[in-house]
């Protein structure tokens, strides 16, 4: 019998959501796939969950610091970001999957008439 290989423990999804946490939606059926956490241009991981980087402006806030630095796109991950916990990002992904018909309908026939 082949051993079950154990899922990394740097990996942060699990079928195309994210467990750790509680509302996080599922991009399973999507078309969309779970990316890995980067570092941006201030050496910042941004995607890991974590939330605390040493190089964060967040974590060497003075009351020198131009809060523009943390304005942009390099700041924001694709697929591990709170946005996606929105009702309107929820609603984006419902209407990315396909309808899950199956097997109560059929392509050319109307199981449902006369049943009400």
């Amino acid at each position: 019998m082949k051993k079950k290989d154990n899922p990394s423990p740097n990996k942060l999804s699990l079928n195309e959501t994210l467990p750790h946490q509680i509302n996080a939606p599922s991009f399973e059926g999507t078309g969309i796939k779970m990316q890995p956490p980067f570092k941006n241009q201030h050496g910042v991981v941004i995607g890991d969950s974590k939330y605390v980087s040493p190089n964060s402006p967040l974590e060497n806030w003075t009351e020198n610091t131009d809060p523009e630095i943390m304005a942009g796109d390099e700041w924001v991950h694709p697929t591990n970001d709170i946005g996606w916990n929105t009702a309107e990002n929820r609603e984006l992904l419902e209407s990315k999957k396909k309808p899950q018909a199956y097997p109560f309908m059929h392509p050319d026939k109307d199981v449902s008439k006369g049943s009400d």
